[in-house]
């Protein structure tokens, strides 16, 4: 079965269902991201004082927005049970990642994992590192490291 990643466009795919007939319109640029706690001052402070991310605005007492490099991070409570869990690991791109490390260390971030290759790559070389924030959710860093000629 083809997929979203299919090679053929998606009119050219073989045998569809009438369900199917008219173009699927692929969702665009990841646009916000929500992570869940119980306290969004606390955790929004720590997202803007420890990790350094820049502010965006809050709306009440409830939410708080960060960008992402474009991408908006909403801090706020579950708004359901089923929403009470630890979030998706973050993977922040970093230029120099033993810098930034360092630095998060500095300010108090909690190391899970230094800094270290996680995969080889024919163009580069891809290092990662891991803490932990006040809730004890995973965040990492992700540094591309381009190889010399």
């Amino acid at each position: 079965m083809c997929l979203i990643s299919c090679s053929l466009p998606f009119d050219k795919v073989p045998n569809r269902s009438t369900a199917m007939n008219t173009p699927f319109h692929q969702p665009g640029a990841l646009m916000q991201i929500a992570m869940t706690t119980r306290d969004v001052p606390a955790l929004a402070t720590f997202y803007r004082d420890v990790v350094g991310l820049k502010h965006l605005f809050d709306a009440g007492p409830s939410l708080s927005f960060f960008d992402l490099g474009g991408v908006r991070l909403m801090i706020c409570p579950p708004s359901s049970p089923e929403l009470d869990h630890p979030p998706s690991v973050l993977y922040f791109r970093v230029a120099d990642l033993d810098t930034v490390h360092a630095t998060l260390k500095a300010r108090g971030a909690r190391e899970e994992h230094p800094p270290r290759l996680t995969a080889k790559m024919p163009d580069h070389d891809l290092w990662t590192s891991f803490f932990r924030d006040r809730d004890n959710n995973l965040f990492a860093l992700m540094c591309e490291k381009t190889k010399a000629p």
